[in-house]
This record gives C-alpha cells, structure tokens and sequence, in this order.
C-alpha cells in the first residue's frame, strides 16, 4: 500500500504510470478518471490486418477524366462559349447556375476563364447545347533550332544581356 502521487490518497494500491515525462504512482481511481488503462487495439486496425492487399485502382474520377484523356481538351474559349450559350437562352447566371444545380460562383468562375471540373463542363454541354470539349489538335510548337526564325529569348540571353 502507498500514496497516490495524483489525489493523494493513503494507504492505497498503486501503479506507476507515465504521466507526460514524469513516472508517477496512481491509485487505481485515478487511472480511471485520467483513461490511463493500457490502450486495446483498434477493432478497424485488426480488421485492416488481417484483410487481403487489394490491388490498387484508378479511382473513379479519375477514369472519366475527360481533360486527362489526350483525345479531347477543353476548348481555349470555353468562358466566351458559356457566356454566349447562357445569353442565347436568355438566362441570368443565378438561373443557370440553378438549372444545372450549381453555385452562382462556380458560374461566375467558369465564365471568368477558371477552368471547370468535368462534372460541370458536361452540365454546361448539356443544359446550355454547346461544346466545350474539343479534338485535341496535338500541335506543339517549338520556336529553339528553326532556321531563319527567331527563337526567342532564352534565360540564358537574359543573362547574357545582363553582363
């Protein structure tokens, strides 16, 4: 029998417990109100173990990713092509947003030149009948090594220009 370091109870039973960086003698009261039993596994945890390793798949967002998708590629006008759907309606942007069940500010956003998410483009493809989604035209330009032309200025030409 001895004293509890905690409550400062006489001539009880004790442990010792971490109680921050300091071991301490605690009656058993005290373990109790301060939750210091010794912890139990969680049943997810044990659960999670002992379950097979599922094979890692893409997640569903991210197969139908249309922007992802090398074939389609939003079109560089989209915002006018929005503004001038939603205007050939004769709908306000709180009317469109409310036909396809969106927020005013993903509208507003969207006709501001921020690029939507997939789910929305094909809101405004299919309420407002345009085409946003256009053929990937695959065509890359590269100004460096073309013969007669101009390459245009470099970070390193920069720098050149700066001594």
């Amino acid at each position: 029998m001895a004293d509890c370091e905690l409550c400062g109870a006489t001539k009880v039973s004790t442990r010792e417990h971490r109680v921050n960086k300091a071991m301490l003698a605690i009656c058993q009261r005290c373990i109790g109100q301060l939750n210091l039993q010794p912890k139990q596994e969680a049943p997810g945890l044990s659960r999670a173990r002992s379950a097979p390793q599922r094979t890692a798949q893409p997640s569903r967002s991210k197969r139908n990713n249309l922007m992802n998708k090398s074939e389609k590629e939003l079109a560089s006008d989209f915002s006018r092509r929005i503004t001038s759907g939603r205007e050939g309606k004769g709908w306000d942007q709180v009317q469109l947003a409310k036909r396809m069940a969106e927020t005013i500010n993903v509208i507003k956003s969207a006709e501001s030149g921020k690029p939507p998410t997939d789910a929305v483009i094909r809101k405004f493809e299919m309420i407002l009948g345009i085409t946003l989604m256009i053929e990937s035209a695959n065509e890359h330009e590269s100004m460096v090594g073309r013969s007669g032309q101009s390459r245009g200025m470099t970070i390193g030409d920069y720098l050149k220009d700066l001594r």
